[in-house]
């Protein structure tokens, strides 16, 4: 492992370009702010509290997910990977370089996320530790997933309409902005939970809308949510250091 890329790599193309380009810190909030201000209106305010814990794992999900458009570009017009693949950084490197980036990138948002949960009483010790361990599972998980996508991309401009769908598909279909419990029983069991646990958002969102105290604890949906967050982290990463394949492209 390179810390010294890893940590120069990620304060360039994650810190530095939020000072570069502030409008799109504004275009990642869009989507989350605006669906939890529905939320806000359709439900009265009674499921707010969901919004503002899903707006969270929304916002990081669908970051990582649209970094595929930035993994994509990378690869295929810098050609980048013909710039490392004699050098000493490794596929790993590159990868949680691009991952650390785009956890930068979402720092605004996490602060007006953490402000907002802070309003509404949500933050304690424990409950930030737990989104803390959340958002770092989902920007390793989705960003593996944008990974994948560019690794099988053969050209740039296909890339940003499959981000956009799975985007959609991904962090707002899941129960991110409202209780899980209304999916339970739409396909006889919790099938429907299962199937939409593909996307890390799904398991992030239901743990966390127990450890939030926002729905009933159930110890057995916690375990299994928690491993299916942890198992797809690993798999989505192997998946997509087999696909960085570092030589030249």
């Amino acid at each position: 492992m390179n810390p010294k890329f890893i940590l120069h790599f990620s304060f360039y193309y994650g810190i530095k370009a939020i000072m570069r380009g502030p409008s799109y810190i504004i275009a990642s909030l869009v989507t989350p702010l605006t669906l939890l201000f529905v939320v806000y209106i359709l439900t009265a305010g009674k499921l707010v509290e969901f919004a503002v814990v899903g707006g969270m794992i929304s916002l990081i999900a669908s970051i990582g997910l649209q970094s595929a458009g930035d993994a994509t570009f990378f690869r295929l017009q810098l050609r980048i990977q013909e710039l490392y693949v004699a050098s000493e950084v490794t596929p790993i490197d590159y990868m949680l370089a691009m991952t650390l980036s785009f956890l930068a990138f979402s720092i605004p948002g996490i602060i007006v996320y953490s402000l907002l949960g802070a309003y509404y009483g949500l933050y304690t010790i424990q409950t930030s530790a737990f989104m803390a361990f959340l958002i770092f599972m989902l920007i390793l998980s989705t960003s593996a997933i944008s990974f994948i996508i560019s690794g099988l991309i053969k050209h740039v401009r296909n890339v940003w309409g499959i981000t956009a769908i799975l985007s959609i598909v991904m962090t707002v279909i899941p129960p991110t902005f409202y209780p899980y419990v209304d999916l339970q029983g739409r396909l006889g069991t919790n099938g429907l939970i299962y199937f939409l646990s593909l996307s890390p958002a799904t398991p992030a969102a239901i743990s966390a809308q127990m450890f939030f105290g926002l729905m009933p604890w159930n110890s057995t949906m916690f375990t299994t949510m928690i491993i299916f967050l942890l198992g797809e982290t690993v798999v989505y990463f192997a998946i997509a250091k087999f696909l960085t394949r570092w030589r030249e492209v």
